[in-house]
Order: C-alpha cells, then sequence, then structure tokens
C-alpha cells in the first residue's frame, strides 16, 4: 500500500472513530440533561435546570453533528485499537462535560469538580460534595451518571442503539462476555436485566423504609456499585435491618457478571454454581464476615444484631466495590482495615458493574497455583493444565492467558503502591493512604476521611487517575492514548511533507 493510499485509509478510520465518540457524545448529553425529568417533583429547583441542561444540550448538539458528518452510513466495524481510542474520548468528554454542572450550580472548583464526575461516571462513590446541602437535582445528577457508568458508557449504549460494531468497543469496556453471539443483542439484553434490576431495587427500597426520591439514588447506586448517598452517613443514616437487606441483595447484583445473572435467571443453578467467581464469592464472603465480627465487631458495639450487621454489610459493600457503609472506621483496629483493603482489592466480577482487580483474574491466579504445586509432584512429561469454569463451559487457560492476568495483576499493584505513596505524601498516615487510594483504584467509595471538599488538589488528582485506571483497566487507555498520539504523530508528518 503507497503512502498516499495507507494516508487515506487512516483519515477514513479517524472519521469513524470519531464519528462514533460523536454519537456516544449525543448519549452522553442525553443523560446530563436527563435528571432535569424529575424538576416537577420540585419545582422550587427549575431556576437551576439550565446548570445541567446547557452543558448537556450543547455536547448532544456538537456530537450530533460530528456523527452525522463523519460516520458512514451503517456504521462499520471497529478494531480494539479503535475502541480503545473511542471509550478514551468519550470518557474524556464524559468527565469535562459531567463537571460542569458541579461548578454551575454545586459551587465547586475545578478539580473537585472533575473529581466528582469522575467518581460518578466511575462509579466509585467517594465524593467532595456536601449532600445535606446539596439540591434534588445535583444529587439525582451524580446518581444518574453512575447508573449510566455501571451499565458501560461506551458498549452498551453504542452497540444497543447502532448495532454491532465488532468485538472492539466490548472489550475496550472491559466487557468481552457476552449473552449471545450477537453484540447489539447482548448489549440490549444487558440493558433489560439492567432496567430490571432498577425498578425492583427502586420499589424494595421504599417498602423498606426510604422515601421515593432516597430509594431511587440508593437503587441507581447499589446496582452500578457506585456508593453515592443522599445522606452523611449513608445507609447507617436509617439504621434498619430491611434497607440494609435489600441494598445487600442490590450489591450483590451489581457485582455480578451479567452472563452469570442471564443463567441464574433462566434457572441453570448448575452452571451458576459451578462458576468460578460465585466460588470464590462463596469462599471469600463467609470467612471475611467470620473476621470482622470476632475479630472487630463484638468488640465494638453492643447489641449482636448489630455486630453482626456491620460485619455482613461492610463485607459486601467491600468486595462489591459499592462503598455504601453503616459505620465509620475510624475505631475499628487494623484487622479490620486490612481485610476491607483486601476485599477492594479482590473486587466485582469481570462483565459486571463492578471495579477491583476482578474476581475471575484472583481465580484463575488461584487455580494456576494450584496446577503449578501440582506438577511439582507429577512426573516430569506429565501435562497438568489450569481449568476454570465459566457457566457451563471449562476453559483451559494457556500460558499466554496466564502471563496476561499476572502482568495486568502486578500492574494494579505497582499503580497501588504508588497512589497510596503519593497520598501519604500530603501528610496521611500510611494506613489512611492505603486505605483511600485501594478505594480509589478499586473504584469502591470507602472512606476514612482522607477525601473532602479540604483535600489537597495534587491528592484529588492523584484519585482522579485512580479512579480512571481502575475503571478502564490500563491497557485500554494505554492503548487509546497510544493509538491517539500516533495519529497525531502521522498527521504532522502529513502536514510537514506536504508543506
Amino acid at each position: 500500500m503507497s503512502r498516499q493510499r495507507y494516508a487515506e485509509f487512516m483519515r477514513y478510520r479517524w472519521r469513524i472513530m470519531l464519528g462514533y465518540a460523536g454519537l456516544v457524545s449525543v448519549l452522553v448529553g442525553l443523560i446530563i440533561v436527563a435528571p432535569c425529568l424529575g424538576l416537577p417533583f420540585y419545582p422550587g429547583e427549575w431556576d437551576l435546570a439550565w446548570g445541567v441542561a446547557l452543558p448537556g444540550t450543547g455536547l448532544s448538539v456538537l456530537g450530533a453533528i460530528i456523527w452525522r458528518g463523519l460516520l458512514p452510513r451503517g456504521g462499520a466495524t471497529l478494531s480494539l485499537q479503535e475502541g480503545a481510542v473511542v471509550v478514551v474520548l468519550s470518557w474524556l468528554l464524559a468527565v469535562l462535560v459531567g463537571a460542569v454542572p458541579f461548578i454551575l450550580i454545586g459551587g465547586l472548583n475545578f478539580p473537585q469538580a472533575v473529581f466528582e464526575a469522575t467518581s460518578a461516571w466511575t462509579t466509585t462513590g467517594l465524593s467532595v460534595v456536601n449532600v445535606e446541602n446539596a439540591c434534588h437535582l445535583l444529587l439525582l445528577f451524580r446518581s444518574v451518571m453512575q447508573l449510566a457508568g455501571g451499565a458501560g458508557l461506551a458498549i452498551i449504549m453504542l452497540s444497543a442503539l447502532t448495532g454491532p460494531s465488532g468485538s472492539g468497543l466490548s472489550a475496550a469496556e472491559g466487557r468481552a462476555d457476552q449473552l449471545v453471539p450477537n453484540v447489539r443483542r447482548s448489549a440490549k439484553l444487558v440493558m433489560t436485566i439492567y432496567s430490571g434490576y432498577v425498578v425492583a431495587g427502586c420499589v424494595a427500597l421504599y417498602f423498606a423504609g426510604m422515601g421515593w426520591f432516597d430509594a431511587i439514588n440508593h437503587a441507581f447506586a447499589a446496582l452500578s456499585t457506585g456508593g453515592f448517598s443522599t445522606r452523611t452517613a449513608s445507609i447507617g443514616y436509617w439504621n434498619s435491618p430491611g434497607v440494609e437487606s435489600v441494598t445487600i441483595l442490590l450489591m450483590l447484583l451489581g457485582t455480578m457478571n451479567f452472563v452469570t445473572g442471564y443463567a441464574l435467571m433462566h434457572g441453570k443453578f448448575r452452571s451458576f454454581f459451578k462458576n468460578g467467581e460465585i466460588q470464590l464469592q462463596m469462599t471469600l464472603i463467609p470467612i471475611a464476615i467470620l473476621i470482622v465480627f470476632s475479630g472487630v465487631t463484638v468488640q465494638l458495639y453492643a447489641s449482636a444484631g448489630k455486630q453482626v450487621r456491620v460485619a455482613i454489610f461492610e463485607t459486601v459493600s467491600a468486595l462489591s466495590t459499592t462503598g455504601f457503609s453503616t459505620v465509620g472506621y475510624g475505631n475499628w483496629n487494623g484487622l479490620g482495615w486490612l481485610i476491607l483493603v483486601g476485599l477492594m482489592i479482590v473486587g466485582g466480577g469481570t462483565g459486571s458493574t463492578a471495579g477491583g482487580l476482578k474476581q475471575y483474574r484472583v481465580y484463575a491466579l488461584y487455580r494456576s497455583l494450584i496446577t503449578e504445586l501440582r506438577r511439582m509432584f507429577l512426573p516430569r512429561h506429565a501435562v497438568a493444565e489450569t481449568d476454570v469454569w465459566v457457566g457451563e463451559q471449562r476453559r483451559f487457560l494457556q500460558d499466554s492467558d496466564i502471563r496476561q492476568t499476572a502482568a495486568f495483576a502486578f500492574l494494579y499493584v505497582l499503580t497501588l503502591v504508588l497512589g497510596t505513596g503519593i497520598t501519604a505524601s500530603f501528610g496521611y498516615s500510611l494506613k489512611e493512604s492505603l486505605f483511600e487510594f485501594a478505594s480509589a483504584l478499586g473504584t469502591v467509595g470507602l472512606s476514612v476521611g482522607v477525601t473532602s471538599s479540604a483535600a489537597p488538589v495534587g491528592l484529588l488528582w492523584t484519585e482522579i487517575a485512580g479512579m480512571i485506571l481502575g475503571r478502564l483497566e490500563f491497557f485500554v487507555i494505554f492503548l487509546g492514548i497510544g493509538k491517539i498520539l500516533k495519529g497525531l504523530s502521522e498527521s504532522c508528518r502529513e502536514l510537514l511533507t506536504t508543506g
């Protein structure tokens, strides 16, 4: 292929990528405007609507122009690298435009607004907003962003509306598993399941004792494993076993792989319980509850009911990376902090709304460790393969799969160490720094008080980087930024050559 033809081909591919990014921008803008639908219930806040409607409408209009002007009719298939470019550009626009309402009607400065928007879209839940003084519109705005971010900002909406765009977007969003072979049908099924969860969650929380506004916000935040609350004390505000029970169920549904949830709804109990992630959850949760109960809560809370409830709720909240809480952790001992940090690092299911290292990777590394130990006792030429169960399929992992998983785990831990060190450099203790950055990197949202409106700007940017890296899983960002920089370099070279 000649240089000229290659340049024309790349311009065509960039038109496709930017066209898809434009389409996603249309959808992001509509999401930003969506909370205005709640204003008829709070007519006193109509004068604030412009602060949400203006940036949302502006982004949708701009995105529509780019989409219609650049994307070919019928769409096109995207490679993994191209999908990564679309995802990176889409998330960048979503964060920057999503920050605007926090400045216009929330009174935050630019770093704080970007932090809040990043926490919302990445479903983290760390916050610098004073929720007790915030208006209903702003609180609903945060929750809607979490709901959309949890569903998969790019892959779910884009493929559901425009048809199959290949595996590029789904892989780039960290959602390679599909319910059915066709990406478009799979996305629609995910949206159906997600919507059903949301409706059921809102109703259940209302009957458990919340008002409708609180129920809607907390159902959105629980199922997206986001953790934003309308109360400073989070779920602890209600001090209700009923509210806590419903929230636990919603958090577990949110952290479950959509493929696994689909199997459960269709009565495939055998494949559900054979799933490696479910087996890991069924092992980790009871053990962690027992340790937290016997080593922490039994010493802190008077009644046995409170001791058990706190142990169960905080354990599920940490592992699911939701970030709701019923108590503060200032009086917890080091053992309790260690368990919560460990659970936040493990995280939720692959292909779910949760963050963290992801349970599938932990399970795969565990299975590979067992295989290596077995090999020590086998004859030299015996063959031992690492197998994992995913639904009804027994998969044998290749060495390349294990290497990639181990590389990701190493990169995750290295980032955790670096982020903890940077956080500690702002004057916080090592355990506070580890807890807070593990929460940001795992997109969890649990906090020990480090993150606040008074936090140093440098700390907020550090956590912003952690939240984005954790949500888009490192390699997607590397691929996307690498592709963008390569494209810019080629454009500059072409301009210099023609000039």
